[in-house]
């Protein structure tokens, strides 16, 4: 494997779309150019993002870089989840198994259902009245 090669994968969650790239390094987290303590100051947050990695045994081998736009806390950490599993799957195959069964390869596709016309939310009518 070269040294100055970076790998590029998409992650998506709700309305957030996080731009991943891995390269090799020491295990150093940047998101939107602050660090992941910055960005993320809740340890559940950054212990759910970085998962794919301490599954895998590679959150020392390489410097994570990310640009996540869109959504909230919750969505842009599951968007960057989603694409550092894919650029694992991209530099090793073979983790795909550990990831599968972690549930990280398919994308969450749940997302706030719309509200709809003459009702108060997505599901919720107004009250009825008889008289």
């Amino acid at each position: 494997m070269e040294k100055s090669r970076s790998y590029y994968a998409t992650g998506r969650r709700k309305t957030a779309i996080s731009r991943t790239w891995l390269k090799p390094g020491n295990g150093k987290i940047t998101i939107n150019d602050k660090s992941i303590e910055e960005y993320f100051p809740l340890e559940s947050m950054r212990n759910f993002l970085s998962r794919p990695l301490t599954l895998t045994n590679t959150a020392t081998s390489y410097d994570v870089t990310i640009m996540v736009l869109g959504g909230g806390i919750a969505g842009q950490a599951g968007a960057i989840r989603h694409g550092i599993t894919r650029a694992l799957l991209i530099i090793n195959s073979d983790l795909r198994p550990v990831l599968k069964k972690a549930g990280f390869i398919t994308r969450d596709s749940r997302s706030k259902e719309r509200k709809k016309y003459g009702q108060k939310s997505a599901r919720a009518r107004f009250q009825f009245s008889k008289r």
